[in-house]
C-alpha cells in the first residue's frame, strides 16, 4: 500500500473515487460512536437514557465538529504544501497546528463543562434527563483531546492522499467501542457514563495507532527538531482556515441545537424520534461530507502544484457524482425511511416511527441544497488557498480562483 498518494497526475475520476470511498466509510463509522451508544444504552439502560443520549449527541456534535472543522482546515494547508513538495514547511505546519489545536481543544473542553448547565436550560432539557446528559457530556468533553488527536492525525494522512489507513484505525476503534460499551454497560452496569468512557478510550487508542503509523511508515511527516519553530504566517493561515472550516462544519449543529430545544418541549417520544432521525441524518450527510472533503484534498494538492486545469476538471467530476448520489438518497428517504427508523424504535410504540417518517419526508426535499452548499464552501476554501499560494509565490494567477463561481 502506498503511504502517500500524489493527486497531481493520473486519472481524475479514479483518484476522486479512491479518496472518497474510505472517507465515506470513515465518516459513517465516525457517526457510529454516538449511534452505538444510543442503541446499547436504549437496550440495556432504558427509554430515558436513550433520549438523553440523543440530546447529548446534538450537543456533542457541535463541539466535535468544531474540532473536525479545525482539522479539515489544517489538512487543506498541508495538502497544498505536499502538492508543492515543500516538506519543511509542511512539518512546521504540523507542529504549529498540533500546538494550536491542542490548546484550543482544552479551552473548548473547559468552557463546555462550565457552561453545560446553562446550555441544558437554554434547550429546555427535561429535568429527568439532565442528570444523564450532564454525566455523559462531562466525560466526552473531558476526553475531547482524544477526539482532536485522532482527527488531527487522520487529517494529516488524508492530506497526502492516504485515506485507507485512517479508515482502518477508525474501524479498529469502533470495534473496541462496541466491546467496551457491552462490558461497561451490560457487565459493569455503568450506564450512560460507561458509554461515554467507551467512546473516549476507543478514540484515544485510534489516535495512538495513527501516531505510530505516521512515525514509522511516513518519515517525511516526522517532525524534527529544526521544524519546531515559530512562523507567524503559518499560524495566521492556520487560524484563518481553521476558523472558516470550523464555522462551516459546526453551523449545521448550531441549528440542530436550536431545534433540539424546541423538540425537548414536546416530550420523551418526540425527543426519541428526533434522536433516531438525527443518527440517520448524520450518516446520510456523510455522503456529501466525504465527497466534499475528497474534492478539497484533490484541489489543494493540485493548487500547490499549480495544475489549475486539473483543479477545474476534478471539481466538475466530483459535483456530478455527488449530485447523482444525492438524488438516490432523496428518493430512498422519501419512500422508505421507515426501514432505517426501525433500528432505533424500541418499546415506545408507533408514535416515534410516525414522527420520524414525517420528518424525513420533509427533510429529504431539502437535502439537495445541503449537498450543494458543502461544495460551494469547498470552492471558497480553494479560492482562498489559491490566493495565498499566488501571493506567497508572487505569481499572477489570482483570477483562477474565481472560475468555479461562474459554474455554480
Amino acid at each position: 500500500m502506498e503511504q502517500a498518494y500524489d493527486l497531481t497526475e493520473g486519472n481524475i475520476k479514479r483518484q476522486l473515487i479512491y479518496l472518497s470511498i474510505p472517507l465515506l466509510i470513515g465518516s459513517i463509522f465516525q457517526q457510529f460512536y454516538n449511534t452505538i451508544d444510543s442503541i446499547i444504552v436504549g437496550t440495556y439502560v432504558g427509554h430515558d437514557a436513550f433520549a438523553a443520549i440523543g440530546i447529548s449527541g446534538t450537543i456533542m456534535n457541535l463541539f466535535i465538529f468544531i474540532v473536525i472543522g479545525c482539522c479539515t482546515g489544517i489538512s487543506i494547508i498541508t495538502a497544498q504544501l505536499y502538492g508543492e513538495k515543500n516538506y519543511e514547511y509542511m512539518r512546521n505546519e504540523i507542529f504549529l497546528s498540533s500546538v494550536l489545536g491542542g490548546v484550543a481543544t482544552i479551552i473548548i473542553s473547559v468552557l463546555g463543562i462550565i457552561f453545560m448547565p446553562i446550555i441544558l436550560n437554554i434547550i429546555q432539557t427535561p429535568s429527568q434527563l439532565k442528570g444523564y446528559v450532564t454525566q455523559y457530556m462531562n466525560v466526552i468533553l473531558g476526553g475531547l483531546i482524544s477526539t482532536f488527536l485522532y482527527n488531527f492525525l487522520s487529517s494529516i494522512l488524508r492530506s497526502v492522499g492516504n485515506t485507507k489507513m485512517a479508515l482502518i484505525f477508525l474501524v479498529i476503534s469502533i470495534i473496541l467501542n462496541i466491546i467496551l460499551d457491552l462490558v461497561l454497560i451490560k457487565q459493569f452496569s455503568m450506564g450512560i457514563i460507561g458509554a461515554a468512557l467507551a467512546t473516549v478510550i476507543s478514540q484515544l487508542v485510534s489516535a495512538v495507532l495513527l501516531y505510530l503509523y505516521i512515525i514509522f511508515k511516513i518519515p517525511f511527516l516526522r517532525v524534527k527538531k529544526g521544524d519546531i519553530k515559530y512562523n507567524f504566517k503559518l499560524i495566521k493561515l492556520t487560524c484563518q482556515y481553521s476558523f472558516v472550516s470550523a464555522l462551516h462544519q459546526s453551523s449545521l449543529y448550531i441549528g440542530k441545537l436550536l431545534v433540539q430545544g424546541a423538540v425537548n418541549s414536546l416530550g420523551i417520544d418526540a425527543i426519541s424520534a428526533y434522536t433516531a432521525t438525527g443518527r440517520i441524518e448524520d450518516v446520510i450527510l456523510a455522503f456529501g461530507n466525504s465527497g466534499a472533503e475528497a474534492t478539497s484534498i484533490f484541489i489543494a494538492q493540485n493548487t500547490g502544484a499549480k495544475n489549475y486545469k486539473r483543479v477545474l476538471e476534478g471539481f466538475k467530476n466530483a459535483l456530478i457524482l455527488i449530485q447523482l448520489v444525492c438524488i438516490l438518497i432523496i428518493l430512498f428517504l422519501f419512500f422508505k425511511s421507515d426501514i432505517l427508523l426501525n433500528f432505533f424504535v424500541f418499546d415506545e410504540g408507533k408514535s416515534v416511527l410516525n414522527y420520524g417518517v414525517q420528518y424525513f419526508r420533509i427533510i429529504s426535499l431539502l437535502l439537495y441544497n445541503q449537498f450543494s452548499w458543502k461544495h460551494i464552501c469547498r470552492i471558497l476554501s480553494w479560492n482562498w488557498s489559491c490566493k495565498y499560494s499566488c501571493n506567497r509565490n508572487n505569481t499572477t494567477n489570482n483570477y483562477k480562483g474565481y472560475t468555479f463561481l461562474l459554474i455554480v
